[in-house]
């Protein structure tokens, strides 16, 4: 394989791989594996039944890591998701019952209708990469990401993230209804006997292990970045934090997010160079969570998505 070209030869055979399974959602997939390579962690808003469990538990099974789903309940307690230290009676000891964030791939369900408190144990689990129970710490094997999820649509009972924790995802990504080509394609493929509630029987190669994914770290390290690229990412970033139409602007760990996800999407296409269309294509799931947009630009129905596409449009690109 050649040296150059790990992460872009690794990246397509596990887009290849997976829409086996997942239908219609290239572009969010191509997202999750920025997410991924860029070793960071992924919000991601969409209605039920749209595939998000499927697509996660796709992903796990082709990088051959530990998968684990939570669903977050308004009653559930931080020590139910990294677990309690348990007495036991015969050795008069206590021993660690872990919670399933001891896992590589975590899928954090309805993450907003669960309290501050659990959110909070979650959030810095995936901060620190560890936990403490009873005062020790427990290191969390590597490659650990959180894919956490929103309904867009029910808001009564939820406990909405907090600006700081959500500055914590490296992209909130949005997944919408299927093409109709895409959706029919779907249907074609439980006709002929595919069903999600049989994942253990669906054949996928795995493809990937810890050790080509430490390979691809280097590599993406090693992405020239002109000094163009750099001030295009702070004229972006600093376009945020002057808009009108904006309360809050992107943090510095925005930019940081911008630039590592930039640099890990040239790489996923064969480059060794960041260019201006990476940073512009990155922009909106890299943004999209960090800003809070005005009171007044809110009442006249103006989104965030829709503030970045003005700025990007507005900001000049380097030759």
């Amino acid at each position: 394989m050649n040296s150059q070209k790990i992460t872009a030869n690794l990246a397509q055979r596990i887009q290849e791989e997976a829409v086996r399974v997942i239908v219609g959602q290239q572009e969010q997939l191509q997202m999750l594996l920025v997410c991924l390579f860029s070793g960071g962690h992924v919000l991601i808003e969409g209605v039920p039944g749209l595939g998000k469990t499927l697509t996660v538990r796709t992903l796990a099974a082709i990088m051959d890591v530990a998968f684990h789903r939570i669903q977050f309940t308004p009653d559930m307690m931080p020590s139910d998701i990294i677990g309690t230290n348990i007495f036991d009676m015969n050795t008069q000891t206590f021993h660690l019952k872990k919670g399933p964030l001891f896992t590589n791939f975590l899928l954090a369900d309805e993450i907003n209708r669960t309290p501050p408190k659990t959110q909070s144990a979650l959030l810095e689990a995936m901060e620190e990469g560890r936990v403490s129970i009873d005062g020790s710490e427990h290191i969390l094997k590597p490659p650990f990401m959180v894919f956490a999820t929103q309904n867009p649509i029910e808001f009564e009972g939820t406990y909405p993230l907090p600006e700081a924790q959500l500055d914590r995802f490296l992209m909130k990504i949005l997944i919408d209804y299927p093409e109709v080509e895409a959706e029919k394609s779907l249907l074609l493929n439980y006709h002929k006997g595919f069903n999600a509630k049989n994942f253990g029987n669906i054949q996928l190669n795995k493809v990937a292990d810890g050790e080509i994914l430490q390979q691809c770290k280097q590599e993406i390290e090693d992405v020239t970045v002109e000094e163009n690229i750099i001030n295009y990412i702070m004229a972006v970033i600093t376009a945020t934090r002057q808009s009108p139409n904006l309360l809050l602007g992107a943090s510095p760990r925005a930019s940081i997010a911008l630039l590592q996800s930039a640099k890990t999407l040239a790489c996923m296409e064969g480059r060794d160079y960041v260019i201006p269309d990476d940073v512009k294509y990155l922009a909106a799931p890299i943004l999209r969570h960090r800003l809070i947009v005005a009171p007044e630009a809110e009442i006249e129905g103006i989104k965030t998505d829709d503030i970045i596409k003005q700025i990007l449009n507005h900001v000049k690109v380097p030759r």
